[in-house]
């Protein structure tokens, strides 16, 4: 497992690689053993925060079975659109609850993105430092933060 800490308005935090795919982001990390792989990733990051990208083109690890398919429907929100966990649900023939569970354990936030996902009455979750306020910032920076007012 490499990582490679990337400095975020939001604060530092590690890209994960393992087996050729980024697996995860580390928010406590600080020690970097960065890979060609990830500082691509720290370069496609540098430019979401700049607002010059609207996707990542990086491998990801998407996990298997119920887990692969909510964050496959999470990393095809498109940038500066919602959906609820109702919206989830529906697609995937999952009870809400389950949906929020999957978008609480997303194991790369950001790259894919759980910030996109909202409660039918309120924002929901977020599991980053920061919480809630870190997803407005991200909603915003995409352009969705007039949904949230």
């Amino acid at each position: 497992m490499n990582k490679a800490v990337f400095h975020s308005p939001f604060g530092p935090f590690a890209v994960v690689e393992e087996k050729g795919l980024i697996s995860g982001i580390d928010w406590s990390a600080r020690k970097s053993d960065p890979t060609p792989l990830l500082r691509e990733a720290c370069r496609q990051l540098g430019q979401y925060f700049a607002g010059e990208r609207r996707s990542f083109d990086l491998p990801l690890d998407f996990g298997t079975g119920f887990q692969e398919q909510m964050r496959r429907a999470m990393a095809d929100i498109p940038f500066g659109e919602t959906r609820t966990y109702g919206d989830l649900a529906k697609a995937l023939g999952r009870p809400a609850q389950a949906i929020g569970q999957a978008c609480g354990a997303n194991p790369i936030p950001i790259l894919i993105p759980c910030h996109r996902v909202l409660g039918a009455n309120g924002l929901g979750g977020f599991s980053a430092p920061g919480g809630v306020e870190t997803k407005i910032a991200l909603l915003k920076l995409e352009g969705a933060g007039g949904l949230l007012i």
